[in-house]
């Protein structure tokens, strides 16, 4: 027999001799006993595919399972989209009368899919998650995360009166601090269109409503960020990543901003490693002010006894 047709069935045991060692032979349907040559089951129905797989990745691109099911998307993506393309299976056009069958068919599809007030709220409120994943290079699952945060929210019924924008900028930002992703409420505030004001006051009736228990800010998150944007070297970003940890073990950082605690800590070890970055420079990169920086650098090496050259 040949390998990959036959399976070994061990739940069942022979009539004839007791024996569990029994085969099952996809070829010819039939159930054999290993052992005494009994014939159990002459007919079985194979439940296996109808094609053949030899590698890995030919019985995954063969696997006739859809898309996984998605929070991002208002149905869960389970319901069926009708394509706009106007040609058969064989590539051939179709007649005017089936095209406007099919424009038809289109048009009350995409009604049936959006048929109460819920479903437009979360088809509007997942465009918009869509849109500003893609603006501020959000990965996938926080983007999941985002759109769970956002259907609880419609659940329990805080998105009524409210800007279905600043809940589901609202939901993103307490997804990234989730996860810790290292995107502000400013620059989520500033890709959604919505004051900051309004995303912080929905933010925190999310927190309130919703019993949702946020880590806290690890600054550690914010220093490959402030580099990448201001050019510091790898060797600088380390030794701002040890005043930052020298700093937690000293609880220097206890109830600081972690942004500008970052930018204070990038600030040092770029004097300590002779690099040339103002204060200026670090503070627009991380989106604080120069006066922040400057007292956060004073308390940082106040407190930690650090020698910075002249």
């Amino acid at each position: 027999m040949e390998k990959g047709k036959v399976k070994r069935l061990m739940a069942e045991k022979c009539p004839e001799c007791g024996g569990a060692n029994l085969i099952h032979d996809y070829d010819t349907g039939e159930t054999i006993c290993g052992t005494c040559g009994l014939v159990l089951h002459e007919q079985m129905m194979d439940k296996g595919p109808e094609w053949r797989a030899f590698t890995q990745e030919e019985k995954a691109s063969r696997s006739r399972v859809g898309v996984p099911t998605s929070y991002s998307v208002h149905d869960k993506g389970l319901s069926t989209a009708i394509g706009r393309v106007d040609r058969d299976a064989f590539g051939r056009k179709l007649p005017l009368s089936t095209r406007l069958q099919m424009w038809r068919l289109r048009k009350w599809q995409i009604r049936s899919r959006v048929h109460s007030s819920v479903d437009r709220n979360l088809a509007q409120a997942m465009a918009e998650l869509d849109r500003l994943s893609d603006k501020l290079y959000i990965p996938g699952p926080v983007k999941e995360k985002a759109a769970v945060v956002y259907r609880k929210a419609l659940e329990k019924g805080l998105v009524r009166g409210r800007s279905i924008a600043a809940i589901a900028a609202a939901a993103l930002h307490a997804a990234c601090r989730n996860t810790g992703t290292p995107r502000t409420l400013r620059e989520i505030a500033e890709a959604s269109l919505v004051d900051k004001k309004d995303v912080a006051r929905c933010y925190r009736l999310l927190l309130r409503e919703l019993d949702i228990q946020m880590p806290i800010a690890d600054p550690l998150t914010y220093v490959s960020k402030i580099a990448e944007q201001t050019g510091i070297s790898g060797k600088t970003q380390g030794y701002a990543i040890k005043i930052l940890r020298q700093a937690r073990r000293k609880r220097a950082a206890s109830g600081k901003d972690p942004m500008g605690l970052a930018a204070a800590a990038l600030y040092i070890a770029c004097l300590q490693n002779n690099e040339k970055k103002t204060q200026k420079d670090i503070a627009e990169a991380a989106g604080v002010t120069e006066v922040t920086v400057r007292n956060r650098y004073k308390s940082l090496r106040r407190e930690l006894g650090l020698k910075i050259p002249d």
